[in-house]
């Protein structure tokens, strides 16, 4: 399913996304938690603020 997505990111106008992970502290249990998005390659610092 991976190489499927990264695929299919690398043709034609794909190439202006980028996939971010974030890593987050859980505030119940103190583990981490990665998030994973595809965002624009603009939005990429407004999604790493939050």
């Amino acid at each position: 399913m991976a190489k499927k997505t990264v695929a299919t990111i690398q043709k034609g106008e794909g190439r202006s996304y980028a996939k971010v992970i974030k890593m987050v502290k859980s505030p119940k249990t103190g583990a981490y938690v990665f998030h994973e998005e595809i965002v624009h390659n603009d939005k990429v610092k407004e999604f790493f603020a939050k």
